[in-house]
């Protein structure tokens, strides 16, 4: 009788998601519902009816996150203004579609701060600063997080502002050119390499204030400053940041909500691998690390040069592969920094069972985004090709991503894999996926070839 009347009591007192809400809470929503009914009242004509149905779902979730999570209702608030802003600033006097683009080098504020190719460079510095500042908190005397790592953080949030604001723009900029060119800003290498920026610097702000820690900043905001250099290699090589009509396999609703998705599980999985180096600098021997992380490099480069000099291949993939020799060793020289300073390294570093819990919630969400991701990704191909499976190159390596994660989860979960194996799983995981997001792209062709580098 006690023990149902305990239980009576508990679910009677839980609170429903609109109980014990404040007066900010409800601001908020009314803010973005009416953001949502002047998107659709000024450009609902532009869009079809995927679009519309998209815009609906979306403004109930952006309010959920922002109950959720409540510094995103600042961020969003923030990039729907600046937007508008530059909106207006690329309309002039006009109510309508034809902007005026060459205003993004007439205007000072677009010139300098609100276009989208101007937005998209002060992220980049953003990011590189707040790498730059987390690094510097591991050489403070402080044993909490360092007034550095503070200013890394912001600066990080400050990037992904950034790079939200120049995805908004990018989009609008898109369909001033013309009616049929206009599209969500994720079509190519340049645009998923911003998603996959901020998606990841914002999954890491979110645990920081999760766990209570900033001493993972140095780590995962690498793997964001590393994106971001082959951004802006991409964008000076390929002049990639000019915005090009999509091809016609890329002309489908699907891509709005396949990329992004597949996204939440680049940058999860990218962040689960660096809190796994953290995690193994924290607790692995000086043999093993010197095996692993700079023999794995030194492999993957005497890999990439036998195929370069064992086969007879075209001069831009030779080309390719001088290069990415190169861009792995130098992967081998920071890992070498990284096993020379392990002390101050992860001197500050949390818990081993923080870092393990961690990188477990990381690839469990990375991977219920990857599934959906992966079978969104099916029906689009039945919708453009005919199939829903084609065994392509970049569908092949898209199951081999799934099914490694997705034993990685198992033995976890079933036979309680923790340790020291996990967080080398979870590496070379990101080696993986990194061949599946760009070695695909770079030395095999296929029906995702309009990706290549």
């Amino acid at each position: 009788m006690n023990t149902a009347s305990n239980t009576a009591s508990l679910v009677i007192g839980r609170r429903g998601p609109l109980q014990g809400r404040d007066v900010l809470d409800w601001l908020f929503a009314a803010l973005v519902l009416a953001g949502a009914g002047f998107a659709f009242s000024r450009y609902g004509a532009a869009m079809d009816g995927y679009e519309k149905g998209i815009l609906l779902c979306a403004t109930p979730a952006l309010i959920a996150l922002g109950w959720f999570w409540r510094p995103l209702r600042l961020l969003t608030l923030g990039v729907g203004t600046a937007t508008l802003l530059a909106i207006k600033l690329y309309l002039g006097q006009m109510d309508d579609f034809g902007a005026d683009l060459a205003a993004a080098d007439k205007v000072f504020l677009l010139k300098y701060m609100l276009s989208s190719q101007s937005a998209i460079l002060w992220m980049s510095l953003l990011f590189y600063m707040s790498t730059l500042f987390f690094w510097m908190g591991f050489f403070s005397k402080s044993d909490s997080d360092s007034a550095a790592e503070a200013i890394g953080s912001r600066l990080a949030w400050g990037g992904v502002f950034m790079a939200l604001l120049g995805t908004m723009v990018r989009w609008f900029e898109s369909h001033q050119i013309g009616p049929d060119i206009g599209h969500i800003p994720v079509s190519n290498l340049y645009e998923v390499f911003v998603l996959f920026a901020w998606m990841t610097t914002l999954f890491y702000l979110y645990y920081e204030a999760r766990f209570k820690t900033r001493a993972l900043g140095a780590y995962v905001m690498l793997a964001v400053s590393g994106a971001v250099s082959f951004l802006l290699w991409y964008t000076v090589a390929r002049e990639a940041q000019e915005i090009q009509p999509l091809v016609p396999a890329l002309q489908s609703w699907w891509m709005k909500i396949h990329v992004p998705a597949n996204f939440v599980g680049y940058g999860t999985f990218a962040l689960s691998a660096m809190v796994a180096l953290a995690y193994l600098l924290k607790t692995e021997t000086l043999r093993a690390l010197l095996i692993g992380l700079i023999g794995v490099p030194t492999g993957l480069i005497g890999l990439i040069l036998a195929v370069r000099f064992g086969a007879t291949l075209p001069a831009e993939t030779v080309a390719g592969l001088n290069g990415w020799a190169g861009k792995m060793a130098g992967v081998l020289v920071f890992f070498a920094i990284c096993v020379a300073l392990r002390k101050p390294l992860t001197a500050r570093l949390p818990s081993v069972e923080l870092l393990d819990d961690l990188m477990y919630k990381a690839i469990a969400l990375g991977f219920a985004f990857f599934t959906i991701a992966t079978i969104l990704g099916a029906f689009w191909a039945a919708e453009a090709w005919g199939g829903y499976w084609s065994w392509d190159p970049k569908e092949t390596w898209a199951l081999i991503v799934w099914l490694n994660y997705a034993a990685w989860l198992h033995m976890r979960l079933m036979k309680g894999l923790r340790g020291k194996v996990s967080a080398w799983w979870a590496l070379v995981g990101l080696v993986v996926t990194t061949f599946a997001f760009l070695g695909v792209n770079m030395f095999l062709s296929g029906l995702h070839s309009y990706g290549t580098l």
